[in-house]
């Protein structure tokens, strides 16, 4: 059980309709995805999926979006998912149109459902925005020590590439750990209560956990991923809708400038919403990239790098070819 103190990780369960709560398994489940059309219905509703933060909350916050797309008749429908995999997994449902993830989730969606989803945009590195906690009075040290303890991450995640990265840079593999699939609140109940030696996490519940005092950062992804966000939206809807895509990613260029003008606010309401500390925030924000562009070549083969290393772990059953999931609009 969550204590009550973390507002953050509390579920909101009288928002979830039952579609989202079957989407809340983990990322390695099988989704039974209907076979009618994924067209876009009549009625002009973009239906975005958003985390607890990064850059699509702060675009909702910003209202951008909705001046941008009122002007050709379209609303926008906000729904909130506790990660990306479960985005992914509704986006290949079709419970929604438009998500973004960190880089591991795209490359499992590809594999379970090849031609679904595409790639219509990237954000900026954010290296320092993910990392590896420990025992600030733990054995671990280094990398090497994490051999043989109990590491949480959420499996399917940006971090569990980035974990996968730091075990192959002290010259481990997963087998050496004992892994726990948790999600960020299991997980920081967990490593508060001294259950794991680990815990593998992103912002902002890595700048949450750096300020606890039984928290000491390992490391973070400076030379283990450039740890991007990815704009995903469904093939179908993309290729139907390339002027709204467009928009889309028009739009969200212009986000730096607002959070720019409007910090503060954006600051105190993200902390309000979240349930963490102004300070909180503010560190993750400052370590959020957010600059946005559509997908480039440099973006691809980064992608391209990270599902070679899935597919060579066995964490993929077959090798795939990121350029097969970008959109060509």
């Amino acid at each position: 059980m969550v204590p009550p103190s973390l507002p953050l990780f509390a579920p909101k369960l009288r928002r979830r309709s039952l579609l989202t709560a079957a989407l809340a398994a983990t990322a390695g489940a099988t989704l039974l995805v209907p076979q009618h059309s994924l067209a876009q219905s009549a009625d002009k509703t973009l239906r975005i999926g958003y985390q607890r933060y990064g850059t699509l909350i702060i675009l909702k916050q910003s209202g951008l979006l909705e001046k941008a797309l009122s002007s050709v008749g379209w609303t926008i429908k906000w729904s909130e998912f506790i990660a990306g995999p479960q985005m992914l997994q509704a986006l290949a449902a079709n419970a929604i149109d438009l998500a973004e993830t960190g880089d591991a989730p795209p490359i499992f969606a590809q594999s379970n459902w090849p031609d679904r989803l595409v790639y219509i945009g990237h954000s900026g590195p954010a290296p320092l925005g993910e990392g590896i906690l420990v025992q600030k009075e733990g054995e671990i040290k280094t990398l090497k020590d994490l051999k043989g303890k109990k590491v949480a991450f959420n499996r399917g995640s940006n971090v569990h590439y980035l974990l996968l990265n730091a075990l192959t840079q002290a010259g481990l593999t997963i087998s050496d750990i004992h892994p726990v699939n948790l999600t960020p609140a299991a997980a920081r109940a967990a490593f508060e209560t001294g259950q794991i030696d680990a815990w593998a996490i992103w912002d902002p519940y890595l700048a949450a956990g750096e300020a606890l005092p039984s928290a000491r950062l390992l490391t973070n992804a400076e030379t283990l991923s450039p740890n991007r966000q990815f704009l995903l939206s469904a093939r179908a809807f993309a290729e139907q809708n390339p002027d709204i895509v467009r928009r889309i990613i028009s739009t969200l260029s212009g986000l730096k400038a607002w959070v720019a003008r409007n910090q503060q606010d954006l600051v105190h309401t993200l902390a309000t919403s979240t349930g963490l500390e102004a300070s909180v925030i503010q560190t993750a924000l400052s370590r959020l990239s957010l600059d946005v562009d559509f997908m480039d070549a440099q973006t691809q083969a980064e992608q391209q790098k990270a599902a070679d290393l899935l597919t060579q772990k066995a964490l993929i059953p077959h090798s795939l070819h990121v350029q097969d999931m970008i959109w060509k609009g």
